[in-house]
């Protein structure tokens, strides 16, 4: 089965499966494993910051990230597209009673900086305090589009020069980096923390770090307990982790070669559409013109049938996401089993 339902489903390569095998573990709760200490310090060490700790998901580092800049009755700054606002549970809300003022993401994924600075609240009883504005690079629901290192700091520089605090959402900023020809560190530099996920592109099976300074990290360490999140001989997931950071990153950039030539074979099949363009990293959104007599489900059924798994993101609509487990023959594969639906179609 050709699994292009996202970079999820990525399984550890064999090195992966080696190191794990043979990972040095200790209890992480003590900070005794010395797996886990190495993962989070080259986490620090290539995001720029302080300290790092590893976390099971991208969903508790971002929910770990906002409880620690805010109190509860505070206020949070993001995107209607974002992945926090869309598929994190409202964690924020249910579980540290934080607000969440929401702001239309641009078709590039930014929030507009007026837009931004006006939702900022004044100081009056009558309001939540604005304490946080949450980014998303890539920003998946908008095409998996990667922000730029400079629009990033304009919008720290702007909001630190009003006291609230910037918090990335960085699930696949490696892929961002790849593609614009930076280093994570340099996008993550105005962001005061971070998130990025380890079991995405980067192949790894279970975990995300969050990143950023020493005191912040201590605060997160402590909120990660309160939820739950603290693992013992973690080490075990942390070995593929630095697996991962060693020999993943620099391959993404084939990840988004395949996904262009995925885009490019589909955009000349009879009825498809990119409704976001060529794809900017490893995502492809396509659209079903309204003339052909079937809808996404459907036809993702169908595909099915001839083994290949997409994601239905809208009635007509499919996410395609390439990953490490798929290769060109899997692209050819893939876009033979979109010419068999249609053929069928008539």
């Amino acid at each position: 089965m050709i699994d292009l339902r996202s970079d999820t489903v990525t399984h550890p390569t064999p090195a992966m499966r080696e190191a794990m095998a043979r990972a040095e573990v200790g209890d992480d709760v003590y900070r005794e494993d010395p797996t886990v200490n190495h993962l989070e310090a080259m986490a620090a060490e290539l995001l720029g910051k302080e300290s790092a700790l590893f976390v099971p998901s991208g969903t508790m580092g971002n929910l770990i990230g906002v409880l620690g800049h805010c109190q509860r009755g505070d206020e949070v700054i993001m995107g209607h597209l974002g992945h926090t606002f869309l598929f994190e549970g409202g964690g924020v809300s249910a579980l540290g009673g934080v607000f969440v003022h929401t702001l239309p993401n641009q078709p590039d994924g930014t929030l507009r900086l007026d837009d931004i600075l006006a939702a900022i609240r004044p100081p009056d009883v009558h309001h939540p305090i604005t304490r946080l504005v949450v980014l998303e690079n890539t920003h998946n629901r908008c095409g998996g589009v990667p922000l730029s290192v400079a629009y990033t700091r304009q919008v720290g520089d702007a909001i630190h020069a009003r006291g609230l605090a910037l918090h990335l959402d960085g699930a696949r900023i490696f892929n961002a980096a790849v593609a614009l020809g930076v280093t994570a560190k340099a996008l993550a530099e105005p962001a005061d923390t971070v998130t990025f996920c380890l079991s995405k592109g980067l192949c790894a099976p279970v975990g995300s770090v969050l990143c950023g300074s020493r005191e912040f990290i201590e605060r997160a360490r402590r909120i990660r307990k309160q939820l739950g999140g603290g693992m013992r001989q973690a080490g075990i997931l942390a070995a593929a982790g630095i697996v991962a950071l060693e020999t993943m990153i620099d391959r993404l950039a084939e990840d988004h070669r395949r996904a262009r030539m995925l885009a490019e074979g589909l955009v000349r099949l009879p009825g498809i559409s990119l409704p976001m363009g060529m794809p900017a990293t490893n995502m492809v959104f396509i659209s079903l013109d309204e003339s052909l007599p079937i809808d996404a489900p459907a036809f993702a059924a169908r595909l099915a049938n001839y083994g290949v798994r997409v994601g239905v993101v809208g009635v007509r609509q499919f996410r395609l996401v390439t990953h490490y487990w798929i290769g060109d023959a899997e692209v050819a594969q893939t876009l033979e089993a979109f010419r068999a639906v249609l053929s069928a179609l008539g």
